[in-house]
């Protein structure tokens, strides 16, 4: 089996990305003074971007709009079938009273 997957805090994250805009050399520069993979510094750079506040939630969680967003979808599942059950019943039973 290969190594166990390394996980890292938010604040390491930060602090990492802060360091990119620095000036303190390149991207791969940065990520070997870190001990992580370069590939690794953009994904992190784009999330704060795009959620200053919200982004790297913790351990498998994921952001809240998206968690919101899995949750309704899950929902609106379980209502079709619902609805779909309660269609054939109202057929069934319609048929029997005639």
């Amino acid at each position: 089996m290969g190594r166990p997957r390394r996980s890292f805090t938010k604040e390491f994250k930060v602090e990492a990305v802060r360091l990119l805009p620095e000036g303190r050399g390149s991207v791969a520069q940065v990520a070997r003074d870190l001990g992580i993979r370069d590939t690794m510094l953009g994904p992190w750079k784009q999330e704060l971007a795009q959620s200053p506040g919200g982004a790297f939630p913790g351990k498998g969680q994921g952001q809240p709009a998206a968690e919101e967003l899995r949750r309704l979808r899950r929902e609106n599942e379980r209502l079709r079938m619902e609805r779909d059950i309660l269609k054939k019943a109202a057929a069934l039973f319609s048929k029997d009273s005639l």
